[in-house]
């Protein structure tokens, strides 16, 4: 290398490694996780041993908010909870309390049950007895409801119930309601009847005859038959007509099964809520406000009346007419 070149410095670069500490939060996430799962461990252990009364205490605890919008209550709503209606309510503890146990007191006993199961196999029976009858059976549906136990009445194009548009009750559906009549007369319960119609409308709509009239005078037409067969007519509690607006679900209104009537045996406190509609409404409720005739708090009106007296007492000398 001559003298007159000039040396090019030699620069080694290397990579500069960086440590970093990733601090505690992972442990945080994990010890959040293993709680979690450990909580529903522990309630799944816990629901291994429950009775079935208290797994269904459970699950009503955690229908409350639809409990609520069917009572019409609005403490789902104001909660602070993650779940609505959850846990106890600051404010409406004690009006959700009470209706929760409303609800719970209409829920079928294990007795209860019993006894409606016995009576639809009795019922199951006697068709089965009876070869005019015994092809009905597929037409009658048995469900166990809130209210108590259901039995339905279905219609078919094949074997109508009742003459198109009318309440004249077929022959077989009058031998029906006749061998049911004493069996129902075996037990206790009040008795429910409705009636409930398709959603093909008669030529003048709602404005004359309609389904309404029908839907009630098929369920008195069965009311008849059912007196007629011997049933106690002092356990009748309620006959009504629901029309095409109560259609069976996952089937078209104008099925011809939504042409039903419906017998339910009432629970007991069905039964005294149907005749005690305070029960309902608490003793401490006050009444209902109407748009007329609405209900006013004397007190602020006389507040009122007095101070006019004083105006118009100190504006004529102090006279008062």
């Amino acid at each position: 290398m001559s003298t007159g070149e000039r040396r090019r410095p030699i620069v080694i670069r290397r990579k500069k490694v960086v440590h970093r500490r990733h601090g505690g939060s992972w442990k945080i996430a994990l010890a959040d996780f293993m709680t979690a799962l450990m909580a529903l461990f522990l309630v799944m252990w816990i629901l291994s041993g429950a009775s079935p009364e208290q797994r269904e205490g459970v699950a009503e605890y955690f229908r409350t908010p639809l409990v609520t919008a069917i009572t019409g209550g609005s403490g789902s709503a104001q909660t602070s909870n993650v779940i609505p209606g959850g846990g106890p309510d600051p404010v409406h503890s004690e009006g959700e309390r009470a209706r929760i146990d409303m609800r719970a007191q209409t829920r079928p006993s294990e007795v209860q049950r019993n006894f409606f199961t016995d009576l639809q196999r009795r019922i199951e029976s006697a068709l089965q007895e009876d070869p005019e009858l015994r092809h009905l059976r597929s037409q009658l549906r048995f469900d166990m409801t809130r209210e108590g136990l259901r039995i339905q009445l279905l219609d078919t194009d094949q074997r109508p119930m009742f003459d198109v548009g009318s309440d004249r009750v077929a022959p077989y559906m009058r031998n029906l309601l006749r061998t049911i009549a004493p069996l129902l007369n075996e037990l206790e319960n009040d008795l429910s009847i409705g009636g409930h119609t398709d959603s093909m409308p008669f030529a003048g709509g709602y404005r004359g005859y309609s389904n309404w009239e029908l839907s009630s005078d098929r369920a008195n037409a069965s009311r008849r038959e059912l007196v007629a067969g011997g049933f106690d007519s002092a356990k009748l509690l309620r006959v009504s007509g629901f029309a095409d607006r109560v259609p069976l679900p996952h089937l078209d209104p104008q099925d011809p099964a939504n042409r039903r009537i419906e017998l339910l045996l009432l629970l007991p406190d069905v039964s005294e809520q149907i005749r005690s509609p305070s029960l309902i409404n608490g003793p401490d409720m006050p009444p209902p406000v109407g748009r007329l005739g609405a209900s006013v708090d004397p007190a602020p009106v006389e507040a009122i009346r007095q101070s006019l007296r004083e105006a118009l007492g100190s504006d004529a000398g102090g006279s008062e007419n």
